[in-house]
């Protein structure tokens, strides 16, 4: 049994948001935030949703 949900993109962060058909993905530390979740004028990071990790396109052909 599968426990994969529908995702809506829209409940997605900016960096999260995958295209269809590309390739499988990995985390990696946000670029915008250095991994803190937060940017220097210490605001929340939107580009990771304030986790610190982005979803980052892993192996390649």
């Amino acid at each position: 049994m599968s426990t994969h949900q529908p995702v809506d993109p829209n409940d997605m962060n900016p960096a999260e948001i995958e295209v269809v058909g590309s390739p499988p993905d990995g985390a990696d530390i946000c670029p915008e935030c250095d991994g803190n979740g937060i940017l220097k004028d210490k605001t929340e990071c939107t580009n990771c949703g304030g986790t610190g990790r982005i979803a980052q396109a892993v192996g390649g052909a």
